[in-house]
C-alpha cells in the first residue's frame, strides 16, 4: 500500500477589506473653506435672534383673564388712576394700548382709537425686531454657499488643468466635493433662518390678533353705560 506524502496546507487569509474614510462635521467645515466663516456667523445671529425673540414674544403674549374685566370696573367707578397703576404694573402691550386709551377718555371715539392703533404698531414694530435679519439670512446665505461652490469649482478644475499628464479623477472628485460643502451648508442655514423667521411671524400675528381684540374690548368698554 503507497504511503500517502504529507502535504504542508497553507491557510489563505482573507484578504483585509479597505478602510473606508469616514467624513466628520468638523473636517467638512474646515474643508468648506472661508466661505464657512460668514455661513457660521449668519447661523450663530439667527440662533441667537430666535431664542431672544421667543422669549420676548412669550413674555408679550402673557394674558391676565381679570385685566380687562378689573379695567372695566375702575372705568365705570371713574376711578381713571387705579386703572392707570394697574396697566403700569402689568407691563404687557395690550396694558400700554390700554394705558394709551385711558389717557385720551374724554376725547371723541375717534381720537381714542388712533392714539391706541399707534401704540399698538410701535408694540408689533418692537416685536419684529431683526426679522430683517432672518429674512435676509434666509435669501442670502443660500447664495452665499453657491459663490462657494463655484470658486470651488474653479479651484478644482485649476488644480486638474496644474496636473497636465498627471491629472487624474481623485484631484477633481476631491475638489468637487469640498466645493459641494458650501452648498450645503448655505442650504442648512437658509432653512433654519426661514423657518425661524416663519415661526416667528406666526407668533407675532398671533399677539397682534390679541392687541386687536383687547382694543375692540376696550372701546367697547367706553360706549357702556355705567351702572
Amino acid at each position: 500500500m503507497d504511503t500517502i506524502p504529507t502535504q504542508v496546507i497553507d491557510v489563505v487569509q482573507p484578504a483585509a477589506a479597505p478602510q473606508v474614510e469616514s467624513l466628520s462635521l468638523w473636517s467638512l467645515i474646515i474643508d468648506g473653506g472661508y466661505i464657512m466663516i460668514p455661513l457660521a456667523l449668519l447661523l450663530i445671529m439667527s440662533i441667537y435672534i430666535f431664542v431672544e425673540r421667543c422669549i420676548a414674544i412669550s413674555r408679550a403674549s402673557k394674558s391676565d383673564a381679570t385685566f380687562m374685566s378689573r379695567i372695566r370696573d375702575y372705568v365705570h367707578e371713574g376711578d381713571i388712576e387705579s386703572a392707570t397703576n394697574l396697566c403700569k404694573m402689568t407691563a404687557t402691550p395690550y396694558a400700554r394700548l390700554i394705558l394709551k386709551g385711558l389717557t385720551r377718555i374724554g376725547r371723541p371715539m375717534n381720537d381714542v382709537l388712533v392714539a391706541i392703533e399707534n401704540t399698538g404698531n410701535i408694540e408689533i414694530s418692537a416685536l419684529g425686531r431683526g426679522f430683517t435679519w432672518l429674512s435676509t439670512t434666509a435669501a442670502g446665505a443660500p447664495m452665499l454657499g453657491f459663490l462657494g461652490t463655484v470658486v470651488g469649482m474653479i479651484e478644482a478644475f485649476f488644480a486638474l488643468a496644474a496636473a497636465g499628464t498627471s491629472a487624474n479623477i481623485t484631484v477633481l472628485s476631491s475638489g468637487i466635493y469640498q466645493a459641494l460643502v458650501t452648498t450645503v451648508a448655505g442650504l442648512v442655514v437658509g432653512i433654519v433662518a426661514l423657518f425661524a423667521y416663519n415661526y416667528l411671524v406666526a407668533r407675532v400675528n398671533s399677539v397682534m390678533s390679541d392687541l386687536e381684540g383687547k382694543t375692540m374690548e376696550f372701546m367697547d368698554l367706553l360706549n357702556e353705560p355705567a351702572f
